[in-house]
C-alpha cells in the first residue's frame, strides 16, 4: 500500500489518520501493518524515529471488536514516559468511539488502578511491572487478549522487565500473537522470543542511514577550553526551540544543569534519580515550553518521547556508542529539521571514528565571536602527511645511489632529494591555484 487511503480501515480510523496528517505509511508501517491485520506474529527491528508506534497502534485499533467488553490487546513499554506517550497517541486514534483504553504505570496509586478495572478495557497500555501486579491480584484479566506488543524489547531486557512480561504472557491464550519491537535483538532475548513466537516474520529496516535525512551533525572540539565553557559558547551561538543536552550519569546531569543555572540559563533535567512525581512535573513543564534546554541522561534517548526538539547537544559521547543514534533521533522528527552538536576532546578521536561507521557525517565546526564557523576537516593533517609521503617517494625514485661512491655522497643525495621535493611542492601549489 502506497497511501493510507489504500487500506480498508474503519471510517473513524481513516478520519483519525487523516487528522494526524498521515498520508503515506513509513517503510516499517508498510511492513508491519499488513502482518498485524493478518494476525501474523512479527519482530520489528528498526531505529528510533521510524514510525513504529503507529505501525502497531493503527492495525490493533482496526482489529478491536467494540461490543466485546474484554481485554483484546496489551501493549508494554519499559518506562512510564514511553507508555504514557503511546497511550496519548492511542487516544487520538480511538477518539469518539466506544473503544476503551487504560494506562497502567508504576509510580501511581495501585488501588486506583484496581478501581479502574471494574470494567475491563479493550486495550491496555502500561509498564511491565504494574501490569504484572494487576494480573497477579486478578484485577486485570489478560486471558482474553490475543495480541501482545513488547515495545523497546532490548531496553526492557536490560532493565529486567522480561520476567514480568513472561509472568502475564503465560496467562494469555495459546493462539497469542506477539509483536516485538527493538532497535537490536540481542542473543539473550532469544529464549523469551522462542517461548512465545513460532516462525515470526522478522522485519529489519536495512537503512544504511539510521538517522533522518534532514538532520545535520556538527563536531566542535574543546581545543584549550573546558567542556563547560564550550557548551556555554554553543548556547550563545544557537537559539533552539528546545535542546536536549545529553550526559552519561545522573551526577553529571546535575553538575551541568547547575553550571547552566549559574550562567543565567534555566534548564530542565531528566534522569533516573527523579521521583515519579518529579518526573511527571518535569514532563509537564517541558510540554508547557518552560525550558529551552533540558539536561538528560540516556533515559531520554529511548525511554521518553519529548516533542519539539530542534537541537541535540552531546556534552559527552555515550558510553555505549549505539546510543548516539538514539540520542540524535530525538530531533528531526516528523519531517522537521534538526541539528546535533557533539563536543569532543582530542583523546576521543577514535570514538568519533567509530560513530562515523554508523553512517554519521560530521561537519567540523567551531565558535568564533558568538557564531558557529566552518573548520578545516579533521583529517586534513593526515592528508597533508600522506602527500608528504608521496613527495618523498617521488624524490627517492629520482635520486639513485651512484655506482662509485665518494666521500659525502649521502649528503649530496639528500641535497638532490630536497631540490626535487621543493620543485614538486611548487608544482602542486601552482596546480591548486589554478
Amino acid at each position: 500500500m502506497s497511501k493510507y487511503t489504500d487500506y480498508q480501515f474503519k471510517p473513524f480510523l481513516r478520519d483519525a489518520i487523516a487528522k494526524l496528517g498521515f498520508t503515506e505509511p513509513t517503510p516499517i508501517q508498510k511492513e508491519i501493518i499488513p502482518l498485524i491485520l493478518k494476525g501474523k506474529s512479527a519482530i520489528g527491528q528498526a531505529h528510533t524515529g521510524t514510525g513504529k508506534t503507529h505501525s502497531f497502534l493503527i492495525p490493533i485499533v482496526q482489529r478491536i471488536v467494540e461490543d466485546k467488553q474484554e481485554v483484546q490487546a496489551v501493549i508494554t513499554a519499559p518506562t512510564r514516559e514511553l507508555a504514557t506517550q503511546i497511550h496519548i497517541e492511542l487516544a487520538k486514534l480511538v477518539e469518539g468511539t466506544d473503544i476503551q483504553t487504560k494506562l497502567f504505570i508504576g509510580g501511581t496509586d495501585k488501588q486506583r488502578s484496581i478501581d479502574k478495572l471494574k470494567t475491563q478495557p479493550q486495550i491496555v497500555v502500561g509498564t511491565p511491572g504494574r501490569i504484572r501486579d494487576l494480573v497477579n491480584v486478578q484485577a486485570l484479566l489478560v486471558h482474553t487478549a490475543n495480541m501482545l506488543v513488547v515495545d523497546e524489547a532490548d531496553l526492557a531486557f536490560d532493565m529486567g522487565f522480561i520476567e514480568d512480561i513472561d509472568t502475564f504472557a503465560s496467562q494469555m491464550p495459546d493462539t497469542l500473537e506477539m509483536y516485538v519491537f527493538s532497535a537490536t535483538v540481542p542473543e539473550s532475548l532469544q529464549p523469551f522470543l522462542r517461548k512465545y513466537m513460532t516462525s515470526p516474520v522478522h522485519v529489519e529496516m536495512n537503512d544504511k542511514r539510521p538517522v533522518a535525512e534532514n538532520l545535520e551533525f556538527y563536531l566542535i572540539p574543546t581545543r584549550s577550553k573546558s567542556k563547560n565553557d564550550k557548551l556555554l559558547e554553543i548556547t550563545k551561538a544557537i537559539n533552539p526551540y528546545l535542546a536536549i543536552i545529553f550526559v552519561n550519569t545522573r551526577k553529571q546531569a546535575d553538575y551541568v544543569a547547575n553550571f547552566l543555572s549559574h550562567n543565567g540559563i534555566k534548564p530542565g533535567r531528566i534522569h533516573g534519580d527523579l521521583t515519579p512525581r518529579e518526573r511527571k512535573k518535569m514532563m509537564k513543564q517541558v510540554r508547557d515550553l518552560e525550558f529551552q534546554y533540558i539536561v538528560a541522561t540516556d533515559l531520554a534517548a529511548r525511554g521518553i518521547d519529548i516533542p519539539g526538539v530542534s537541537h541535540v547537544i552531546n556534552y559527552e559521547l555515550p558510553q555505549d556508542l549505539e546510543f548516539f543514534v538514539h540520542r540524535v533521533g530525538r530531533t528531526a522528527r516528523a519531517g522537521n529539521k534538526g541539528l546535533a552538536i557533539t563536543i569532543f576532546e582530542p583523546s576521543e578521536e577514535h570514538r568519533i571514528v567509530e560513530v562515523e561507521k554508523f553512517g554519521i557525517e560530521f561537519k567540523p565546526k567551531d565558535i568564533k565571536n558568538g557564531e558557529i564557523i566552518d573548520m578545516k576537516e579533521r583529517h586534513a593533517r593526515e592528508k597533508r602527511e600522506r602527500k608528504e609521503d608521496e613527495i618523498d617517494r617521488i624524490a627517492k625514485s629520482k635520486v639513485r645511489k651512484p655506482k662509485k661512491v665518494k666521500p659525502g655522497y649521502k649528503r649530496n643525495m639528500r641535497w638532490e632529494m630536497d631540490k626535487i621535493k621543493k620543485k614538486e611542492r611548487r608544482k602542486r601549489s601552482r596546480q591548486r591555484m589554478k
